[in-house]
């Protein structure tokens, strides 16, 4: 196991000086990039973005600008490069990060906004085996984690709402402060914990393997609930990505928001009567069955 380095305390404030963009859904994307551009904010982005980006008549930099090397291998290797992770990785502050920083070449990334390739909607399409395979992220993953891990000094977004959580610090005093760094820094982890799981779930299923050696299960959160099993418990409702017929994706039609208990109910009333063949109906409370 690593030894901890002796590193100073990360600063509380970090005002950006640069931001590396990939995206594949682009919905946001001329706000925030306008936004950074306005308060000058180097940008770096790859492919589609970096079109999408120059469309809007702003300043970015191409990453092959950065690392000397070209998109290749049909964009599957673009960004895995020391200069992308050690300007993500590096602490600024630590004399032997700075000295081999200057040394490489290598410029601090401040915030890192990726959104990763869309694995799970090409899933639920219907995607076939190579079409899935090819939406499987791996240098968007890597940066989130890079970015996430030096959180001290980086602001890592996932998602629109972490975007606009960077913006509107951005836009209040130029900089982001630590507290909201390592709170995306949470997110940008359960993201990317997320998608492998997703992944990995996947490719269990494509070799029939009911039961791998690990099985990992993710989900969004899809309600709050006022309280869990007993009102002095917490309770939340999560979905997984799996959208099997059930509960969880259910449409409910009318009647007051659903609390724990009546979710619990739905779902064990549900997994019963689909057990049988023919028209039934069940009775259930406290998820146990009191007619069938």
């Amino acid at each position: 196991m690593p030894a901890a380095p002796d590193f100073p305390p990360a600063p509380d404030r970090v005002k950006p000086v640069r931001a590396l963009i990939s995206l594949s859904d682009k919905a946001g994307l001329e706000d925030a990039a306008r936004t950074l551009s306005r308060l000058g904010v180097e940008l770096v982005s790859t492919g589609g973005t970096k079109s999408a980006i120059e469309k809007l008549g702003l300043p970015v930099k191409d990453v092959a600008d950065l690392t000397g090397f070209p998109e290749m291998m049909d964009g599957r290797v673009k960004t895995l490069h020391p200069v992308v992770h050690g300007g993500l990785l590096g602490v600024r502050n630590a004399p032997t990060h700075a000295e081999a920083m200057t040394t490489h070449g290598i410029g601090a990334i401040d915030i890192v906004w990726i959104d990763l390739y869309p694995f799970e909607s090409t899933v639920e399409a219907g995607g076939g085996f190579e079409a899935a395979i090819e939406n499987i992220d791996i240098g968007g993953p890597a940066m989130i984690r890079s970015g996430s891990k030096n959180h001290g000094h980086v602001a890592v977004a996932v998602d629109a709402e972490s975007i606009g959580l960077i913006l509107q610090a951005l836009k209040a005093d130029g900089s982001t402060d630590l507290a909201l760094r390592k709170r995306l820094a949470a997110r940008a982890f359960a993201r990317t914990a997320a998608y492998d799981a997703a992944v990995s779930g996947w490719f269990a299923g494509q070799i029939e393997d009911a039961a791998p050696a690990r099985k990992s299960i993710a989900g969004s959160l899809a309600q709050t609930l006022r309280y869990g099993e007993n009102p002095h418990q917490t309770g939340a409702f999560y979905r997984t990505g799996e959208r099997r017929p059930g509960v969880a994706y259910a449409q409910q039609v009318q009647g007051k928001e659903l609390g724990y208990n009546n979710i619990a109910d739905a779902d064990a009333a549900y997994e019963l009567v689909a057990e049988f063949e023919q028209p039934a109906v069940v009775i259930v409370k406290h998820a146990n069955p009191c007619g069938v």
